[in-house]
This record gives structure tokens, C-alpha cells and sequence, in this order.
């Protein structure tokens, strides 16, 4: 008889965005912005937070529209959520002094917290986070502990040849 799966908590599920996003931005700095390989980013630990939120809001977008509407909508939505998103978490943490971005060099920018000209890499990132991203995480399951009756203790022994 099979054991009862559970999905994901959406705390796991924001965590798994959270990396995601983390680790897409910094290669987003290495490829795109033609940074060093080493991959060091220039990023802030306040990031893990802003994608981890934005994800787990993302994935409920998508659970509420994912049969009543097409995938462009979809998408172009969630690139809009990314910049509200964007714009809202760093005018709070200009608040406190600790937003890790300025665009201000960017012509298409809105009080240096969004640049437009992100439209673009946004909606791809979008489109990439649903497919493979979000899809996925929500089919994920955890089974419950394995925990043995008789827990056999490995036995290592030395012999003589």
C-alpha cells in the first residue's frame, strides 16, 4: 500500500523562487551585462526575499488565470506584477536605505527603481519562470519520512587476509 504525498508547503514552494531568482540574476550580470565569469553578482541577500514573494505571487496568478486566459496574457500580466513589484519593494527599502538597485542611467527609467527598457528580459523571464519553473514546483510531492521498525546499524570490520 502506497504512502500519502503531500505538496509542497508554500514556504518550500517560495524558497524554490527565492534561489531561482537569485541565481538567474546573477547570471543575468554575467551574461547580459558582460560581467566577469566568476559569477560573483552584485546582488543583495534582500533578493532571496523580493523573488521568493514575487515567485510564490506569480504562481498564484497562474493557478487563479492558467485556464481562463492565453499564455500571452499570462505573460505580459506577470511582466507587469514584476515592475509593480519592483517598483513597490525598492521604494520601501529606499525608505530604510537599502535598495540594491538604481537605474537612474537607464532612459526609460521611473525614479531609478524600473527601467523599461527590462520589458523585454522580464516577459522572457516570465515565460521561462511558468514553464519551467512554476509548472513543475507545484507537481512536486514529499512522502513522508522513512522510518524503519528495526533500524539495521552498518557493520564495518576489519579482517585479516
Amino acid at each position: 500500500m502506497g504512502s500519502v504525498v503531500e505538496p509542497l508547503t508554500p514556504l518550500c514552494r517560495a524558497y524554490i523562487y527565492a534561489i531561482h531568482g537569485y541565481f538567474s540574476e546573477i547570471i543575468f550580470q554575467a551574461i547580459i551585462l558582460d560581467e566577469e565569469w566568476t559569477f560573483g553578482g552584485a546582488t543583495s541577500l534582500l533578493s532571496l526575499f523580493l523573488y521568493g514573494t514575487c515567485g510564490f505571487a506569480l504562481e498564484r496568478i497562474y493557478v487563479l488565470l492558467r485556464g481562463n486566459c492565453c499564455l500571452l496574457t499570462r505573460t505580459s500580466l506577470y511582466t507587469l506584477c514584476i515592475f509593480l513589484w519592483q517598483f513597490t519593494t525598492g521604494s520601501v527599502l529606499r525608505w530604510f536605505n537599502a535598495c540594491p538597485w538604481d537605474f537612474s542611467a537607464f532612459h526609460y527609467n521611473f525614479m531609478g527603481l524600473i527601467a523599461l527598457e527590462h520589458s523585454l528580459i522580464w516577459f522572457v523571464g516570465a515565460l521561462l519562470l511558468e514553464k519551467a519553473i512554476i509548472c513543475n514546483v507545484l507537481r512536486l510531492r514529499l512522502d513522508k519520512p522513512w522510518k524503519s521498525k528495526e533500524c539495521p546499524v552498518p557493520r564495518f570490520e576489519l579482517r585479516d587476509d
